[in-house]
């Protein structure tokens, strides 16, 4: 009869590290926005250090192309247009069964409850695209959170940390950059299907070097003690860049902080809905967070995931009831045959609510239903003021 081993993941190796504290990696909780291939060897080094809880994001299928630098996909999964996020982390637990990975396919601004962001420890960014990483910045800063983002193109790639006070994405970009991400982000009134970025010649190798630095500047915030002197030196505020055609690498200060930048925006104010969740009905909700706040009147503000119930193409003159949150437009009419046939000649008019209250004529539909991820901190406006309310009856979901 086989005896079952049982083992500390890293005992014995880690535990030899003098800097290393195993309950801190063991308790650590890690957000992992894309799961390319920056992701693949951001998700398996963490898994291999045993940070305890891990979450990918990411809404993108696996193609053949990713194989040949993605260390955690395989052919089969390409075959099946498996979703990245979710083989990530059944890799990743395959690696390390110590560990919980936990696999969210969707949107990191529109479908990741503001919870999630407030609850861990460190972001670690893998993401291909100027949108992307001002979105997730901004997240960020509102959390109060370090993020470490990354990236790759033929045989170079840079790293990057970004912490509030010291250094935002933001603040660095220039006024090219920013009104171009301002452009494919805004136009409220009609929809625009967002064009995506081309795909950048990258190797495995400047995937691991520069995956393998985000994960050890992940390490180093995790083992942050206010307490303690830290033995390390951080990329807070600077880029490591690695030129691998002349086997080079560079440290520059990189640190952009501007008076009045919006991203700076902070919620340190945020409630603790206790018993509040996304899967109640707006009905429901508005009388929760009546109780909540302690006021008689309560609006919700979707800022920037409008509710859409109809959109209206221009030539021929006809209207469509979708019933959707703005952010999930885009597949919408790409999935409809008909839609996808008028968006190349017709624009569509969106009827959309941006403020939820008890005039809203949908409040049977649930706060998921119009946009409000699971986990979320909801912003509502009252005869008090302002307040901004957390869906604690989630927080069960990402333990």
């Amino acid at each position: 009869m086989q005896t079952k081993l049982t083992y500390e993941w890293g005992e014995g190796v880690y535990t030899l590290l003098s800097w290393f504290k195993k309950e801190k990696v063991k308790n650590a909780r890690v957000l992992v926005a894309g799961a390319g291939a920056l992701g693949n060897e951001v998700v398996k080094n963490l898994a291999l250090f045993g940070v305890g809880h891990i979450f990918v994001v990411d809404f993108d299928q696996i193609e053949i192309s990713n194989l040949t630098r993605s260390v955690l996909f395989r052919e089969a999964d390409a075959y099946s247009h498996s979703y990245k996020a979710e083989v990530v982390a059944k890799r990743a637990m395959e690696i390390n069964p110590q560990i919980k990975v936990t696999p969210i396919v969707g949107n990191l601004f529109s479908e990741v409850g503001f919870g999630l962001y407030r609850s861990v420890d460190v972001v670690i960014g893998c993401l291909d695209s100027r949108i992307a990483r001002y979105q997730l910045n901004r997240l960020c800063m509102r959390a109060g959170k370090t993020w470490i983002d990354g990236s790759i193109e033929n045989l170079t790639g840079a790293v990057r940390v970004y912490a509030p006070g010291i250094s935002c994405y933001e603040c660095g970009l220039s006024r090219e950059e920013f009104n171009n991400i301002m452009l494919r982000t805004g136009c409220a009134d009609v929809v625009r299907t967002q064009s995506k970025e081309g795909r950048v010649a990258t190797t495995p190798i400047s995937a691991s070097i520069i995956g393998a630095m985000q994960v050890q500047e992940a390490m180093k915030v995790i083992h942050q003690n206010e307490d303690e002197p830290s033995p390390f030196k951080t990329l807070e505020g600077k880029m490591w860049r690695y030129e691998g055609m002349t086997n080079t690498t560079s440290i520059y200060r990189f640190a952009s902080w501007k008076k009045n930048c919006p991203a700076h925006e902070r919620w340190d104010d945020t409630i603790k809905g206790e018993g509040l969740s996304a899967s109640m009905t707006v009905a429901e909700a508005l009388k929760k967070l009546k109780k909540i706040a302690g006021t008689k009147e309560v609006e919700i503000n979707l800022r920037n995931n409008k509710f859409v119930d109809v959109i209206i193409s221009d030539r021929p003159e006809k209207e469509f009831r979708v019933m959707l949150p703005e952010s999930k437009l885009d597949s919408y009419i790409k999935k409809s045959e008909e839609l996808r046939k008028l968006s190349y000649r017709t624009l569509f008019h969106k009827h959309f609510y941006e403020n939820i209250n008890e005039d809203f004529p949908y409040q049977d539909l649930t706060l998921q239903q119009i946009g409000i991820p699971t986990f979320d901190v909801v912003e509502i406006t009252t005869e008090k003021g302002m307040r901004h309310v957390e869906l604690t009856g989630d927080a069960n979901l990402y333990e």
